[in-house]
């Protein structure tokens, strides 16, 4: 069964996409610790990020510096990254810029009209 992430990529599932090339997506999270909180993933499934082939783990590591760049030129401030892998069985990357109120672990409840502009405004 394919995960969450897979349902994502493929358009089964809809998500504030941030950014996309041929082996990674960028989205969103919808619990976010913070305004902007995004996941980037490889296209591939895989439950462990470091079971992924190495083109694979250099096009995520690759992609997840170029939208950390990104947010950072955009927002402002610095960008967490951290790799968790417990919440979903499909590798990925946390990226959330740090805010004077961030908490690790605590989220925020946002509506769909704040998603959309956090959205066009990190969207590249």
């Amino acid at each position: 069964m394919a995960s969450i992430f897979t349902k994502i990529i493929n358009g089964e599932i809809p998500s504030y996409k941030i950014y996309e090339d041929e082996k990674t997506y960028a989205f969103l999270d919808i619990n976010p610790e913070a305004k902007g909180h995004t996941l980037v993933v490889p296209k591939v499934e895989v439950d462990k990020i470091y079971d992924l082939e190495d083109d694979d783990w250099n096009a995520l590591w690759a992609s997840v510096k170029k939208v950390a760049k990104h947010m950072e030129e955009v927002t402002g401030r610095r960008v967490v990254m951290k790799v968790v892998g417990t919440d979903v069985p499909h590798a990925h990357v946390h990226l959330t810029p740090l805010s004077e109120t961030w908490e690790y672990g605590k989220t925020l409840k946002l509506r769909e009209d704040e998603f959309e502009e956090i959205r066009a405004k990190l969207a590249f």
